[in-house]
């Protein structure tokens, strides 16, 4: 298969399980879950441990992409052995795997899309790095800091606060915009529409 026939790989990261759903650090999930409603897909078990959804996104015609959604189902720490497993059995470019993300460097709810780079200590671009290398795009997921003392651990585990939560569903739409554009009209044009 020609790099041009592969499909895109997004990843939404997350930990399963409905006690982490509403968690700051599954916001990764919340984009894919958009993005899976967007293109009438539902989310199906594949071996690689990770659910997934196949279909396309972008208007008809030349910009039209086909694309794996993909939730690791590991837990975020060990998100790279699907991912790898997922690139692999779709015979996808490193350049054409997306990890959506939240980001504790980013206030809430600011995006920021970029290729290649550092984990900044999250676990789950972590776990993809080792395996693969960092030069994949990320959309990252301003979350801002923990507030006084609170641990990192205990803050991404938490849910959005009722102030952030009516702003959540927009933001959520927000970054599922952005990851269309990015497939779509490339990362410039994406970090020029959507960077705050």
């Amino acid at each position: 298969m020609s790099d041009e026939a592969a499909p895109w790989l997004i990843v939404g990261l997350g930990n399963p399980g409905p006690e982490y759903a509403g968690n700051r650090h599954n916001i990764g999930f919340m984009v894919a879950d958009l993005l899976a409603e967007r293109i009438g897909g539902k989310f199906k078990a594949h071996k690689a441990r990770a659910q997934v959804v196949e279909g396309r996104i972008g208007p008809p015609g030349p910009a039209n992409r086909r694309v794996v959604l993909a939730k690791p189902m590991t837990y975020m720490n060990l998100s790279g052995g699907p991912v790898t497993a997922l690139r692999d059995f779709y015979k996808v470019p490193l350049e054409r795997i997306v990890a959506v993300h939240d980001e504790l460097d980013i206030d809430y709810p600011t995006l920021r899309l970029k290729l290649g780079g550092g984990d900044n200590g999250h676990n789950g671009l972590k776990s993809m790095t080792k395996s693969m290398g960092p030069d994949y795009h990320r959309v990252r997921c301003g979350i801002g800091r923990p507030p006084g003392r609170m641990q990192v651990a205990d803050f991404v585990l938490k849910d959005f606060s009722s102030t952030e939560r009516k702003e959540l569903d927009w933001f959520v739409d927000r970054a599922a915009d952005s990851v269309e554009c990015l497939i779509s009209e490339g990362l410039e044009r994406a970090q020029s529409a959507y960077n705050s």
